[in-house]
């Protein structure tokens, strides 16, 4: 990776740029990670999407897991959540077969297991299961050397399916909103995945923090972005995503926005996202 000359990004650092990721010779065995924050409308499925369609392009196989049960990451994929076997039926034990819920989409080379409204009642139904915590990480498991990641787009909780999520994780990717209100909750998310990694899964690792909606005009945004790289320092990614009207429409349309806008600045940063990613480790 070569930093650009005399130039500094959002986060206060030299400017970095990273190199194309070789392609690969074969796929597999995946690496699982699980996109995370607590709050809401912090772009964790945009991201799962936009970044997923960017690894895409460098040729990694990918496998997205809708884990909310408001379905967004399905719909902006343009999957059909009825009549399908869905996640829920995984988690249950209603359906065993896993490659039964997986589904192609409109782009090459990502796949998605869709999740629909009855995904809300598996915190119930699992409460009383035996290792209940490793459900999805068993969920998983076959098809784990078909894919080169894994993303698992969780829901806006702490609760039981996030904690599966971070069980089967190898990593963790929070995206964080440059906002005051976001910046609170991380410190409580990272003491949940602290507490997954001692009592569950000590393997895995905080991947980095993305910041999201970074607005450059605004002084409240550079301020928070400030706070964020001075609390969390190198675990903060050099890659910062700025807000624009494309999302909601490559979302209408189906499709990752490396796809529907091939050209637009927030493509071309979802793949620096992707590179720096491949460039730390987090992907193959």
């Amino acid at each position: 990776m070569v930093s650009a000359a005399h130039k500094v990004g959002p986060t206060g650092r030299p400017v970095k740029e990273f190199p194309e990721p070789s392609p690969l010779k074969s796929h597999g065995p995946a690496r699982i990670i699980a996109l995370c924050n607590q709050k809401g409308g912090v772009g964790k499925t945009t991201t799962t999407i936009s970044l997923g369609g960017a690894l895409a392009e460098y040729g990694r196989s990918v496998l997205m897991v809708d884990f909310d049960p408001q379905g967004a990451l399905s719909a902006g994929l343009g999957i059909n959540t009825h009549d399908h076997v869905t996640i829920y039926d995984l988690l249950i034990g209603r359906e065993k077969d896993i490659r039964k819920a997986i589904q192609p989409t409109k782009t090459p080379g990502i796949h998605v297991i869709p999740a629909n409204i009855d995904l809300s009642a598996a915190e119930v139904h699992l409460v009383n299961e035996v290792a209940r915590e490793q459900i999805l990480a068993r969920v998983l498991k076959p098809v784990m050397d078909d894919y080169d990641v894994i993303m698992i787009d969780c829901q806006p909780s702490l609760g039981l399916l996030t904690v599966n999520a971070l069980t089967a994780a190898h990593g963790v990717l929070i995206p964080l909103e440059t906002e005051y209100f976001a910046l609170r909750g991380v410190a409580l998310l990272i003491d949940t995945i602290d507490k997954v990694r001692e009592r569950l899964n000590p393997a895995i690792r905080i991947d980095g923090i993305v910041a999201t909606m970074f607005d450059s005009r605004t002084l409240h945004s550079k301020e928070v972005m400030e706070r964020v790289v001075e609390t969390f320092g190198d675990t903060v990614l050099d890659t910062v995503i700025g807000r624009t009207i494309k999302f909601p429409d490559a979302s209408v349309a189906g499709v990752p926005i490396t796809e529907f806008a091939p050209g637009h600045a927030s493509a071309k940063t979802y793949r620096a996202l992707a590179r720096e990613l491949v460039a730390r480790g987090a992907v193959a």
